[in-house]
């Protein structure tokens, strides 16, 4: 991506890279490789949203019928996990990857990254790019208070697969070459900011719901790093991308079911 001389003394990047994000393997996957990459990496970790307050944000939008059914299928996906591991091994040993949190990555604990104290730590941090992935939406005031490039990964084809579950959806609706992954600029909509670079997976005939988004993430830590050094160098180049644009959500249990029964989609 650069050339020796803008390297370090450790063969990393400078620049400074805060990445925001509510925790767990899939993000960790991603910090990790821009750690490897870039010399100055901090984790700002908010607090993860409680499913109640989920639950009534998502009635307010969609009926109570829709949110319970949401809430059943990310309950099966979390519960089905544990039977996948196989799988996911056999991802994280493909792309060489690792979810395991760096205990040397310094990691800031907030309640919400659109809270006061949360602005005021990133701003003190004077970081040269925002990354975020699987964070909050960042409120208009937030995305205002940061001095630099914001930039997000998404497990999803943009626009066309905005929002929540791109990869399962892809599939859901006979797309499947746009199961994929996306890093584009943040602004005040759902994944509608920018898109800087685009990455596509077929998935294996084991892999489902469970898995989709981890394998969307691993395969995508190169378009994340390339849009990292982008920023760095201010270079930055959106690209305008045709096609019908809509956001998507968790599909409800009977949907989830009813696809993976009859099409073999889980």
């Amino acid at each position: 991506m650069t050339d020796i001389a803008s390297q370090n003394h450790m063969g990393k990047r400078p620049g400074r890279v805060v990445v925001v994000t509510a925790g767990g393997e899939n993000p960790w996957i991603m910090i990790n490789a821009l750690s490897a990459r870039f010399a100055d990496v901090t984790v700002v970790e908010e607090r993860p949203e409680s499913k109640g307050l989920f639950l009534r944000r998502r009635a307010r939008r969609l009926g109570w019928p829709t949110a319970l059914g949401q809430l059943a299928t990310m309950v099966a996906s979390r519960f089905g996990k544990r039977f996948t591991r196989r799988r996911a091994a056999e991802i994280l040993a493909t792309y060489k990857v690792s979810g395991t949190p760096d205990p040397a990555i310094p990691v800031k604990p907030v309640v919400s990254i659109n809270d006061a104290e949360a602005i005021a730590h990133m701003r003190a941090l004077k970081p040269d790019v925002v990354f975020l992935i699987s964070c909050r939406m960042l409120k208009a005031e937030t995305l205002a208070a940061l001095p630099c490039p914001v930039i997000n990964f998404h497990a999803g084809i943009n626009p066309a697969y905005r929002g929540l579950m791109g990869g399962y959806w892809a599939l859901a609706n006979d797309d499947t070459e746009n199961f994929g992954a996306t890093v584009h600029l943040v602004d005040a909509g759902v994944d509608t900011g920018g898109v800087l670079y685009q990455s596509r997976q077929k998935p294996a005939a084991t892999d489902s719901m469970h898995t989709y988004p981890l394998l969307q993430t691993a395969a995508s830590t190169d378009i994340a790093i390339a849009a990292v050094t982008d920023a760095l160098d201010g270079k930055l180049k959106p690209v305008d991308v045709a096609g019908p644009s809509r956001q998507w959500y968790h599909p409800p249990i009977w949907t989830w079911v009813w696809n993976g029964i009859r099409r073999g989609i889980w």
